[in-house]
């Protein structure tokens, strides 16, 4: 019995040693600064409420209602911003990790794509006006390389 209860702690500290996690943008100790996930897919940039959150892949979420909370739950992977919630111009067009401005966002085939806006930079438009299909291809291809913590 002791055995195999050290082996069961010692399998479980080697998994969780080399376990990769995302790195995730939690500005503030939360994703996307506190905005509400979900209600970007209501074309709306609403911040959240400490009243109203959750943790999801070890990340906090704020919600601006409890409807919105409930609905992350039942599928909670639908509203997580890609590239962890970094700015996507910035992964596309530069291979760099940029902490965004959560009111400058894009859905796009039913995902969540936020982007950096200030001091005169607004990189959604960049995105547009630059080929969002190349971008998205190559912050696609340099997430696979820097989405994990070191």
């Amino acid at each position: 019995m002791k055995k195999g209860l050290f082996l069961l702690l010692f399998l479980g500290s080697i998994f969780t040693t080399f376990a990769q996690q995302i790195d995730y943008n939690t500005s503030g100790g939360y994703i996307a600064d506190g905005y509400d996930v979900v209600s970007y897919f209501n074309k709306k940039a609403e911040k959240g409420s400490k009243k109203y959150q959750t943790t999801h892949d070890g990340v906090k979420y704020k919600f601006a209602s409890q409807a919105h909370l409930d609905t992350f739950k039942k599928d909670p992977d639908k509203y997580v911003p890609q590239y962890g919630g970094w700015c996507a111009y910035a992964l596309g067009a530069m291979n760099k990790k940029v902490d965004i401005n959560p009111k400058t966002y894009e859905i796009r085939d039913g995902k969540l794509y936020l982007f950096y806006n200030a001091w005169g930079t607004n990189t959604y438009e960049k995105w547009i006006k630059e080929g969002q299909e190349k971008l998205k291809a190559q912050a696609d291809k340099n997430w696979e390389a820097k989405k994990y913590k070191k």
